[in-house]
């Protein structure tokens, strides 16, 4: 675990892995976190991968910035960090794509020089990873989509996004937890809740390094999904 750290504050450091958006960055991402949290480390509140790096936060009255430095340093002699692949089976999640549920599926068919049904298929063909959740809790961000169809963002953004909306940005996609503003073009929706609040424990659907597979229903299908029929 031999990675420059960075203050981020009183309260928080960065452990720099890798300046890349790749797999190969993301699995040593989750790697690091697995050990840190295998560590337990007392002061430490948080931890936040992103595409290269982890953020730790951390109660400076119980644990130094100095003294977080040593014992990774520590944890690194003990237990190097090598990349690993989540063996977990992938997260299934029905989307029912275009009409009021994806209305720019046909700007990005258009954009790509295929049909809407074409898309559908590229999209859902493949399994993607979730490099880190951010922007709104829950909100993955998922690499491994099929080139073809990658898309720029809208030029304006729209005030209001249904929950569940799933979007593409350039050559990645990700879906809407909650009602928000946003700029991703829609091309279908979700009826399975990605961040849920019950008291005081927050519930996410998708961590940093799941693999996903988006299964394509019909509207009535969704309907029934929703209504937990």
């Amino acid at each position: 675990m031999d990675y420059p750290m960075f203050p981020c504050g009183d309260c928080a450091a960065t452990l720099q892995i890798g300046d890349r958006i790749c797999e190969e960055v993301n699995r040593t991402v989750v790697s690091v976190m697995s050990a840190l949290q295998e560590a337990a480390i007392p002061g430490v509140r948080e931890l936040v991968p992103s595409y290269g790096a982890v953020c730790i936060h951390y109660d400076p009255e119980l644990l130094s910035y100095n003294a977080l430095q040593n014992r990774i340093q520590q944890i690194s002699a003990r237990q190097p960090v090598q990349g690993g692949g989540n063996d977990r089976p992938a997260v299934r999640i029905p989307v029912c794509y275009g009409g009021d549920y994806g209305p720019d599926l046909a700007f990005v068919a258009e954009h790509s020089g295929l049909t809407p049904e074409e898309v559908v298929r590229r999209h859902s063909a493949g399994q993607y990873l979730v490099y880190m959740l951010g922007f709104l809790p829950g909100f993955a961000y998922m690499g491994g989509m099929d080139e073809s169809i990658a898309c720029p963002r809208l030029t304006s953004p729209r005030s209001r996004i249904p929950a569940g909306s799933v979007g593409i940005a350039g050559s990645q996609t990700g879906i809407y937890p909650l009602a928000s503003p946003g700029g991703w073009q829609l091309i279908g929706r979700t009826p399975v809740k990605l961040f849920s609040i019950e008291g005081t424990h927050s519930t996410f659907a998708l961590s940093a390094g799941d693999r996903v597979q988006f299964v394509p229903v019909s509207p009535e299908e969704y309907r029934k999904l929703e209504a937990g029929v």
